[in-house]
């Protein structure tokens, strides 16, 4: 229950390139925070300037590396009846970006929190890739490690949603051969770059077209799009198959039960067909 004395906390997004893409509200926020808490303060004023907008709050930073310290501190602003704008670089809030502990926090404590809608870097490359957009999952960033990010492809191979990746101009051209060797060379995908910004570019291809391509090196801001797993022939599928299907939606986070249940719907597979893969694997390893 939120507490009625209380302040608000509020997560804006800001412009994923174009400042003129900026929420109309994100001014008026600007204005009215008692605490603005800034990924980059800097970046912060610059964006300020540009809107036109006044800053006569506390500017505080808030970014990776002083989150868990942070937090707290304005957790207890909140509770005094504050008002605290969260803004980030560039986007929403909390989406591979500082904002999810402080949210958590605020809501254990009763704390309302709003949002002033914005850009979403996430959302514009699903929208420009040409892939499908009616269900899809958002996985940030891959790992650094060649190997563990190797096994996290692995786990997606047979995902059937379209799916949406950060990564950084230094680890693209490796990310889309892992991807490559991971999903099959020829699954479809849209490097999406600079996106809003003067050099935008879409790129889009079959995942080895695209890794080749990014070899020649990648600047800037990198959102990559890449196409589910094709349904597959009921057919085809064998014991083996079925049990790494769901193993993958375990790894995902999926009960067990409901794993299968899934695998069978999207197959057209008995249940307990899958069932016995599942079981039969298991006691194979």
């Amino acid at each position: 229950m939120e507490q009625e004395r209380s302040g608000v906390l509020v997560l804006a997004g800001t412009p994923i390139g174009d400042v003129d893409d900026a929420p109309p509200r994100l001014a008026a926020e600007l204005a009215a925070a008692d605490v603005v808490a800034a990924e980059d303060t800097r970046r912060l004023r610059r964006l300020a300037q540009a809107l036109g907008a006044e800053v006569p709050g506390r500017v505080v930073s808030y970014f990776e590396g002083n989150e868990a310290a942070r937090t707290g501190e304005l957790v207890r602003a909140l509770l005094d009846g504050s008002r605290v704008l969260l803004v980030t670089d560039a986007g929403m809030p909390s989406v591979s970006d500082p904002g999810y502990r402080l949210v958590e926090a605020a809501v254990a404590e009763g704390v309302r929190v709003t949002a002033v809608p914005g850009p979403s870097a996430v959302l514009t490359a699903l929208a420009l890739s040409g892939l499908p957009v009616d269900r899809f999952c958002f996985e940030g960033f891959l790992p650094r490690k060649a190997g563990e990010r190797a096994g996290r492809l692995r786990d997606l191979a047979a995902e059937p949603r379209t799916l949406v990746f950060f990564e950084s101009p230094h680890r693209i051209a490796d990310s889309l051969a892992a991807m490559a060797d991971a999903f099959g060379a020829d699954r479809r995908a849209a490097v999406c770059r600079e996106l809003t910004k003067t050099y935008e570019e879409i790129r889009r291809g079959p995942l080895d077209e695209l890794a080749a391509w990014a070899q020649d090196g990648v600047r800037g801001e990198i959102t990559v799009v890449v196409a589910g797993a094709p349904p597959a022939d009921p057919s085809e599928v064998g014991p083996e198959a079925l049990a790494d299907l769901v193993a993958a939606r375990e790894s995902a986070g999926q009960p067990r039960k409901e794993a299968i249940a899934a695998v069978a719907a999207e197959l057209g597979v008995p249940k307990r067909d899958v069932f016995d893969a599942v079981v039969a694997a298991k006691k194979s390893r």
